[in-house]
């Protein structure tokens, strides 16, 4: 599964991209909210090499796209998706510190809504987000996804209790935001 759009490219990780993935996955202020970031340069070559054999499309299982500068592909961010087999997706981004603030995530994640509602024909999406990340809440909602719940302290996350409130935006919805058929992304 690849995309293209305007700016950008999202692909498959390759190991040679293990020293920038570690490097922003790895930023505390990146990582802040991140399920995972790697302890060492070794662990962002073993999470490659395991994405690598990891198919697609099988459900329950999560898998990563690397998001590229498709000018000279430089790796910007990756974005993870699960997807189930009863026709719903789960996902979430992570943009280098260096590339937030200038739509990356926003171009990248409407093309992945863009092949999720259309070619893989999901039902509904959803993002788990800690509140404390307002700039990740602001952009779902500016994307059309609404907040569904709020959960309180219900995630136990290095070491403390955190909230966890759940986006989630239905096919109809996107088609009815007129995104279903806009954009430039193309997949191959």
């Amino acid at each position: 599964m690849e995309l293209a759009t305007a700016r950008l490219r999202l692909d498959a990780l390759q190991v040679h991209d293990a020293a920038t993935l570690f490097a922003y996955r790895s930023d505390p202020e990146v990582a802040r909210y991140q399920g995972w970031r790697p302890d060492s340069l070794a662990d962002a070559e073993r999470f490659i090499r395991n994405q690598i054999d990891a198919p697609a499309s099988s459900p329950g299982q999560w898998f990563q796209r690397a998001i590229r500068r498709r000018s000279d592909g430089a790796l910007m961010g990756d974005l993870g998706c699960c997807l189930s087999s009863d026709g719903q997706a789960e996902f979430g981004i992570t943009v280098a510190q260096s590339e937030q603030g200038n739509g990356v995530a926003r171009e990248a994640l409407e093309a992945w809504l863009g092949l999720l509602f259309g070619r893989l024909d999901v039902h509904r999406v959803h993002a788990s987000v800690d509140p404390r990340n307002t700039a990740s809440m602001a952009l779902l909602r500016s994307l059309g996804f609404r907040q569904e719940a709020h959960f309180r302290e219900s995630l136990r996350f290095r070491g403390e209790w955190v909230d966890d409130v759940i986006f989630a935006m239905l096919a109809r919805e996107w088609r009815e935001r007129g995104k279903g058929n806009a954009g430039e992304a193309a997949s191959r």
